[in-house]
């Protein structure tokens, strides 16, 4: 197997790199030094092999995951691009603890108890590095669960919690109030990562989060489909932990609610205003998960172009794309692999495709560029939260941080976007870069919050300022609103199902222009005198 493993890999670089050369000397002939073409011969083939059923989806610490960040890292060795890890190695070590959660739930009132189905009705799993959790205790509805002093906000008004379980809603008020929060474009505090974050900081036992398809921007299958394979977390001492964390169908939870004489959907409107109080529902959870433990290593996958200033050497662009996905979980028509084509092998190819553009530019960059192909993103960013606790260029040193996640294998735009462009002086470089593509810069409501769902995302609460590149949504020889049906179809039918797969009909050249865009950022941050900043109105600054 592992005789195969390899053979397979040297297969896909013999097939990337020879075109690589190919496309150099067709640069060079056309007289085009500016800007290096961008390979997209070499873009398919990568998205090609590390979407191969071979790699069986790629999850961390998998002979999947493994062939994946040795592929990346012989592709960054074939690029001449230099090791960026420790001890002269292209591989961060990340340590990990993955649990693969098998769970029980039984909860109502008294001898009226309901035992809701794992991932049909619910899915959890432990919050916790123990193979065995056994819990119980009573229900409280906490809203959204946020506490937000800036908005004059706060669900849980100073109510004791301690050893409760806690029912909430994903998203925010603005959801149903567009005067508050930032409308129906999703805040931090939306996001099921936080709610965890504040309901450990409230002392809960667990937390169980209420599904619907507008709230949580993505439909049950994602949720089924991405909770109930193995968990990962990093292996190290939490401070402060939940005992377990779930998700629950809306549905299921009305029906339990209303066994106590409860109505969720009155609940729910009652969290929309700022008096909203705890409610004590009356019901009684308990949950038991039983989880297969490993403690293992996988690696954030890291290489360098050195800059050419012998002080601004010293600093550092980073772009980063996740190479993991979800591994083998449950089969959806027969299909048990999520390949995870476009969410990320598509982006580790557009990050290596600016890598080669970047190791041909002349001259080189002024300040170092660090491409970073990170682990466990779907375990909730891991990899790159990990590269923040120990970064391979001090955090502030580090210029900015592009990130390239699900990128676009449909074709040609007259626009384009990028997560953050509102945010810091990157913004600034970003519409610059488009305009030289000649591309119009379409900046829409993050309405899903993605800014706070990559890989970006650490390093920009840690006061990096940072980017992460969208497609745009007007496609060339595609009728108007084409772009944004692409767009909805692949986040309901494809995200994170065995069904995002590698497909002969992706085209490149939207793709390319994003990469382009991209080298240009980069080019300008790494050649600028000053640093990036955060803009006055962002949430972030930089860290001292």
């Amino acid at each position: 197997m592992v005789t195969f493993g390899r053979r397979a890999l040297t297969l896909g670089l013999a097939l990337a790199f020879p075109l690589a050369r190919h496309a150099t000397a067709q640069r060079r002939a056309a007289r085009e030094p500016s800007l290096p073409s961008i390979n997209t011969w070499a873009i398919d083939a990568h998205i090609k092999y590390l979407a191969d059923d071979l790699l069986e989806g790629r999850a961390p610490a998998t002979r999947g995951g493994r062939l994946a960040a040795k592929y990346v890292a012989a592709a960054f060795q074939a690029l001449g691009l230099e090791p960026g890890g420790p001890s002269g190695s292209y591989f961060q070590p990340v340590a990990l603890v993955g649990m693969t959660p098998q769970p029980t739930l039984a909860w109502g009132k008294g001898s009226d108890t309901a035992t809701p189905r794992y991932r049909d009705d619910f899915v959890a799993w432990a919050e916790r590095p123990e193979d065995h959790i056994a819990v119980d205790g009573d229900v409280v509805f906490v809203g959204y669960g946020i506490r937000a002093s800036e908005w004059q906000w706060d669900d849980y008004k100073g109510v004791p919690l301690r050893g409760k379980v806690l029912l909430m809603l994903v998203n925010d008020p603005g959801l149903q109030d567009s005067t508050i929060f930032n409308g129906k474009a999703l805040t931090y505090y939306g996001r099921w990562t936080y709610k965890l974050e504040e309901a450990a900081r409230q002392g809960a036992l667990g937390a169980l989060l209420v599904h619907t398809t507008e709230s949580a921007t993505y439909p049950w299958e994602v949720v089924r489909g991405s909770w109930s394979v193995e968990q990962f977390m990093l292996d190290r001492a939490r401070p402060q932990s939940l005992a377990f964390a779930g998700w629950v169908q809306h549905d299921v939870a009305q029906r339990a609610l209303a066994q106590v004489g409860l109505d969720l959907d009155a609940l729910t409107r009652a969290a929309g205003r700022r008096d909203f109080r705890p409610v004590s529902t009356g019901i009684h959870a308990a949950l038991e998960i039983a989880s297969a433990l490993r403690h293992v290593q996988s690696d954030n996958v890291v290489a360098k172009l050195p800059g050419s200033d012998a002080r601004l050497g010293a600093e550092a662009v980073l772009f980063t794309a996740h190479w993991d996905h979800k591994g083998i979980g449950p089969a959806v028509s027969g299909d048990s692999i999520y390949n995870g084509a476009e969410d990320n092998a598509s982006g580790v190819a557009a990050m290596l495709a600016a890598a080669q553009a970047l190791a041909e530019a002349a001259p080189r960059p002024r300040r170092t560029v660090l491409f970073i192909a990170t682990t466990a993103e779907e375990s909730g960013l891991l990899g790159s939260e990990a590269y923040v606790q120990a970064p391979l260029f001090p955090l502030e040193r580090t210029a900015a941080v592009l990130n390239l996640d699900v990128t676009n294998v449909r074709g040609a735009t007259r626009d384009i976007d990028a997560l953050g462009i509102e945010r810091s002086t990157l913004g600034d470089a970003f519409r610059a870069a488009a305009r030289a593509e000649s591309l119009d810069v379409r900046h829409l409501p993050d309405v899903r919050g993605s800014f706070y769902r990559s890989d970006h995302f650490p390093f920009a609460r840690a006061g990096v300022p940072a980017l992460s590149f969208k497609s745009g949504l007007d496609f060339v020889s595609r009728p108007e609103g084409w772009g944004k049906q692409q767009e909805e179809e692949y986040n309901t039918h494809r995200y994170h199902q065995p069904s995002d797969e590698y497909s002969h009909s992706f085209r490149y050249e939207g793709m390319a222009q994003q990469v382009r865009v991209a080298v240009r950022v980069a080019v300008a941050v790494a050649n600028a005198p000053q640093l990036p900043q955060w803009l006055p109105s962002s949430e972030f600054q930089r860290q001292h």
